[in-house]
């Protein structure tokens, strides 16, 4: 994949964008050589696809192969992907904030800017309830699968990185220069090394367990003490921007 393949994919979209993001396996920092390219962003519908009784294109989603590599793209209107940001929706915070950036603007830079004011301690019940599900994934697999795995180590640390800092950091090997896990390099290196599907035959499952009962203790606690909000600030200058971005789509 290269920027063009990306441009091209990107220029064919039906709606001007807001931003369009890298999310998935390359924003958390452990792609294998099979992963899919999961873009996220936003797009802004014309005034008369969101006023009229007609239902307007509100999710767009694109999958397949294109020129060589499999992309899963997701795009949401403006008004339901601010609605989301206003949800604890870690999801989105993500998209917004990754830092590998196919498309932008200035008003992408501005919304950044604006969901500081988004971001609350109950961000926490969206990274606890995303490692209880991958847990149970993991848990119940025969074999056992690393990306799962994966996924419950990185959305602990990301929420209590969260909690602490206000900051959003998706990539996992970032995160573990924070805190340090020694099994956590060891299971990077076997995902990327292998493919989207790899397997753990030698997993202590009881050790994992017991990091995931610890962190998700780790992440209440951080969650309890945490200088975040307990409500968003933002939903008034969010109401702002979509309405500019609306009116300027119109000109």
């Amino acid at each position: 994949m290269n920027e063009n393949q990306l441009a091209a994919v990107i220029s064919k979209q039906p709606y001007p964008l807001l931003f369009v993001t890298i999310s998935g396996a390359h924003l958390y920092g452990f792609p294998s050589p099979d992963s899919d390219y999961d873009l996220r962003g936003s797009h802004i519908l014309p005034v008369q696809d969101v006023i009229g009784l007609n239902d307007g294109h509100e999710t767009i989603e694109i999958s397949g192969n294109k020129d060589g590599f499999e992309l899963d793209l997701v795009t949401h209107d403006i008004k339901k992907f601010f609605s989301l940001l206003l949800k604890k929706n870690g999801y989105v915070l993500e998209q917004l904030y990754s830092p590998l950036i196919v498309h932008t603007t200035p008003e992408h830079e501005e919304l950044k800017a604006i969901v500081t004011g988004c971001i609350t301690r109950y961000h926490s019940h969206h990274y606890l309830g995303f490692a209880k599900t991958q847990w149970r994934l993991f848990e119940k697999e025969r074999p056992r699968r690393v990306k799962p795995l994966l996924y419950v180590y990185r959305v602990l640390l990301t929420g209590i990185y969260l909690m602490r800092t206000g900051i959003v950091e998706a990539n996992l090997v970032k995160l573990n220069e924070e805190f340090n896990l020694p099994q956590i390099p060891d299971l990077i290196v076997r995902k990327i090394a292998g493919v989207e599907q790899s397997f753990l035959e030698d997993a202590n499952v009881e050790f994992h367990r017991a990091e995931y009962e610890r962190l998700s203790n780790e992440l209440e606690e951080a969650s309890k003490f945490s200088h975040l909000p307990e409500t968003p600030s933002c939903k008034q200058k969010l109401n702002e921007l979509l309405v500019r971005l609306r009116m300027k789509n119109e000109r």
